[in-house]
């Protein structure tokens, strides 16, 4: 009796073809986040062949950004965050204002507005995490300053993505209100928006960093390993549902402060090791998911929107942060390698994007012009950094 599977059949073709690309892209020496990619264009609905249920991977895609903001939370450190601040708290928010007023004046003759113009700019100014902490672990720079300082740099630039992806739809009501922007009712979204945020964060510091830490502490006493994997998994997926249901907001920063209060646990790095199998493989169909929004003809029908995007990421975002960098009188070598590490973007647009489009504030044009950017991008990054290998020798 033949049974219809989509959910199988969805993540059966998104590993397999991200396996297939994967393996290609590794063999190739790019990221293979670009193979990832590659595989969802393939299994999306704008080339032939088999096409997954989109529906279903974004529902899939929805877990990989839940798993994905834990881990960036989980790894989120404080202490790291502080010794690096005074350059990376105040140079990441130069270098995101930087390439989002670059971003906005790219489509200033395309009449998108400038609400869209702020959604498409922003989107370029943040690079990926998972790239950006792979090069610089494989050219073990993760323990140096310099590696310090770009993993401090990232750390701000994914709180305000995380922030912006908050108040995003807050901000979409009050645009899309034709009452007088003056007219206080029209804040009141944001107000409530913020309040239950708030309310969140305060519920988060102050219950859940005594609480998490206790659970974890009670279930590894347990001396049941399936349990603490269970419990780990357990916490993570149902804070982000509950920073959701009960308190008006998102997936990604109800799973970001649950990675952050669980880091305060010494059991931390065991629920790290426990997870990831997991968390890499939801990650992996979060990107094959995103490769099906891809539509290739973008290539074809805007080719110098594409170089535009493709300018400002590798190389206008790179200008400004290595002008940061210099400006608070660290030496080149440091701002060249902050500045490769920047030149790329990643998961942070993917999302940011897609739910600019979502609340109809951007056009799909921008959403597959910041694929596009990032599968390029991405693929460029290890040339990038073997370019200032060549012009300043690391010691």
């Amino acid at each position: 009796m033949p049974h219809y599977t989509p959910l199988i059949a969805t993540i059966v073709a998104g590993l397999v073809l991200a396996f297939i690309f994967g393996s290609i892209a590794h063999r190739l020496r790019i990221s293979p986040i670009v193979g990832y990619l590659l595989a969802g264009v393939l299994a999306g609905p704008y080339t032939p062949g088999f096409v997954a249920d989109q529906a279903l991977a974004n529902e899939l895609a929805e877990l990989g950004v839940i798993l994905l903001m834990f881990g960036v939370g989980l790894h989120f450190s404080l202490k790291d965050l502080l010794s690096v601040r005074a350059i990376a708290i105040p140079g990441a928010i130069a270098q995101i204002g930087a390439a989002t007023l670059m971003g906005m004046a790219m489509v200033y003759f395309l009449e998108w507005g400038w609400v869209a113009g702020f959604v498409f700019g922003l989107a370029l100014s943040v690079a990926s995490t998972v790239v950006l902490l792979r090069a610089l672990q494989e050219r073990r720079l993760i323990e140096t300053e310099r590696g310090r300082i770009a993993v401090g740099w990232l750390i701000v630039e994914d709180l305000v993505m995380v922030l912006a992806l908050v108040l995003l739809p807050a901000m979409a009501t009050v645009i899309m209100a034709k009452d007088a922007v003056s007219n206080p009712a029209i804040w009141q979204p944001i107000a409530i928006t913020f309040g239950k945020v708030a309310a969140f964060v305060l519920v988060m510091l102050v219950v859940g960093q005594r609480v998490v830490p206790w659970i974890l502490h009670w279930v590894a006493h347990s001396g049941s390993r399936e349990l603490f994997r269970l419990s780990v998994l357990a916490i993570a997926i149902g804070l982000a549902y509950a920073a959701s249901t009960l308190f008006g907001a998102s997936f990604a920063l109800g799973a970001f402060f649950a990675g952050m209060v669980m880091s305060e646990s010494p059991l931390s790095q065991r629920a790290a090791e426990e997870t990831l199998p997991l968390r890499d493989a939801f990650a992996v169909l979060f990107f094959v998911s995103v490769g099906m929004l891809f539509n290739p003809s973008i290539v074809v029908n805007h080719p110098w929107l594409l170089a535009g995007t493709i300018f400002i990421v590798v190389f206008g975002k790179s200008i400004a942060a290595f002008l940061i960098v210099r400006a608070f009188k660290y030496p080149t070598s440091t701002a060249l390698v902050i500045s490769a590490s920047l030149a790329q973007i990643g998961e942070f647009s993917f999302i940011l994007a897609g739910l600019g489009v979502q609340l109809k504030l951007m056009p799909q044009t921008g959403l597959d012009l910041i694929l596009a950017g990032a599968i390029i991008s991405i693929m460029l990054n290890p040339f990038v950094f073997q370019a200032i290998d060549w012009i300043k020798p690391q010691p």
